[in-house]
């Protein structure tokens, strides 16, 4: 049986500890009352932290192996990520509040099961509730899976595509694979979050269950443009991490 010793920790992974980039970032969960330790990915074999800081960012340490692992299992796959860019010197550049990750090719009976524990599932069979999904191909799969939920599925092909569709509203969840033609998911996240229509979507992104080292390094590069001029205070950081572990 698991050891639950590390139910209710925040724990963080892609850094080395708390001493060098992570100083900053413990800081904060320190001050916000968070029981919080730098961990390591085997850990989890022997237990379960209520939620994983996940640092994707340039100088991270293997940062986008760790999501794919976590997310291609089963045993890890429900722990909430909040994904986030710590700078070289640590500083806290941003973060990606998804509502979760799931693998492509899709396994549409966990995207149901998924939705329904989070909540996301139960209104759909009673209002006329849309569904957006923005990728390339389309996902035919994903679509076919929500429209047994009762969704109405809107698609997009492009970055732009989405935000535009999205700003006709009101949409009540949103898909996103990681690599659009013009910007990465947590781009397309950044940008519907500065609208009040679009800013509390459930947002979901669709990873491949394998990427090659260049598109990890190529999305570390995204992320470090995104946000390499911004840092979000102490307040500003907690708020999002108590949205997402309530």
């Amino acid at each position: 049986m698991a050891d639950t010793k590390y139910e209710g920790e925040i724990w963080i992974l892609g850094i080395d500890g708390c001493d060098g980039r992570g100083r900053t970032l413990c800081g904060y969960l320190a001050y916000g009352g968070y029981k919080s330790r730098p961990a390591k990915l085997e850990e989890l074999a022997n237990g379960r932290p209520q939620g994983i800081l996940l640092d994707l960012s340039p100088f991270s340490t293997d940062g986008w192996n760790i999501l794919l692992q976590l997310i291609t299992s089963t045993k890890t796959r429900d722990i909430p990520i909040l994904p986030l860019y710590l700078s070289e010197e640590g500083k806290v550049g941003g973060v990606f509040p998804c509502a979760g990750f799931f693998t492509i090719p899709v396994d549409t009976g966990y995207v149901a099961e998924r939705l329904a524990v989070l909540g996301l599932a139960d209104d759909a069979q009673d209002w006329d509730l849309r569904a957006l999904v923005v990728s390339r191909s389309g996902e035919e799969q994903l679509s076919r899976a929500l429209e047994e939920l009762d969704f109405e599925v809107v698609k997009a092909y492009t970055g732009k595509e989405g935000l535009a569709v999205a700003s006709t509203g009101p949409y009540y969840l949103a898909f996103s694979t990681l690599m659009l033609p013009d910007m990465s998911a947590f781009e397309l996240l950044d940008r519907l979050r500065l609208y009040p229509r679009t800013r509390n979507i459930p947002f979901f992104i669709l990873i491949k269950d394998s990427m090659k080292e260049g598109e990890r390094a190529a999305m570390s590069r995204q992320i470090d443009h995104l946000v390499r001029k911004k840092e979000l205070s102490r307040d500003e950081f907690l708020g999002y991490l108590r949205k997402k572990t309530a």
